[in-house]
């Protein structure tokens, strides 16, 4: 059974503050005051899970416990078709640590070139879940298709965006203007769904 979420606090289980941003952007209309996990000092939990689904569902699992409120978390990542969805769950680690894009949107484009594919096609994956502190959950799941692009285009957005180019567009996602990417999103789509659901 669906459950609503009211209006209040609602946890963003997320270090990331270009997801933050987001999701600020995406929850606060609806009138929830979103909080990051940064904010409150919450500690990151290891992602172990093979699936988008499993890894959001970690992080909002240890927010909602730590915090006794609603927690969101968005697990999301590149797959390239060519590259047989890789890097897929893994794409913040092939950034390493610290966190550094323009090292993992590189690696993406050597192996293309590696392989000689001529098939370009990739698409952003979202996977939000949210947590009640008695344990319900419910999960989401968006996306948008696009092709990759090379050099890097655009400083707007973050991760694999100056890359991606949605179908239908010409700029990439770091150039475009914020509000259109997330009328667009992987994040957005996910979002409506979850909003259809519980707002």
């Amino acid at each position: 059974m669906t459950r609503k979420l009211g209006k209040g606090r609602l946890v963003a289980a997320t270090h990331n503050n270009g997801k933050v941003r987001e999701l600020k952007d995406l929850f606060e209309p609806a009138g929830l005051e979103v909080v990051s996990a940064i904010e409150l000092g919450l500690p990151e939990p290891e992602e172990t899970e093979q699936t988008f689904a499993g890894n959001a569902l970690i992080k909002a699992r240890a927010a909602a416990e730590a915090t006794g409120q609603p927690a969101l978390s968005d697990d999301s990542g590149l797959e390239v078709t060519a590259l047989g969805g890789m890097p897929g769950v893994h794409t913040a680690i092939w950034a390493g640590e610290p966190r550094d894009f323009y090292k993992a949107m590189e690696k993406v484009e050597n192996l293309l070139q590696e392989i000689e594919a001529t098939d370009r096609s990739a698409r952003f994956v979202s996977t939000l879940a949210v947590v009640w502190p008695d344990g319900h959950e419910e999960v989401f799941e968006g996306e948008v298709h696009g092709t990759l692009v090379w050099p890097p285009r655009g400083e707007k957005g973050f991760g694999f965006d100056p890359v991606f180019v949605a179908d239908g567009e010409t700029e990439t996602f770091g150039e475009m203007d914020p509000a259109k990417k997330h009328a667009m999103s992987h994040r957005a789509d996910a979002f409506r769904k979850l909003k259809t659901a519980l707002l």
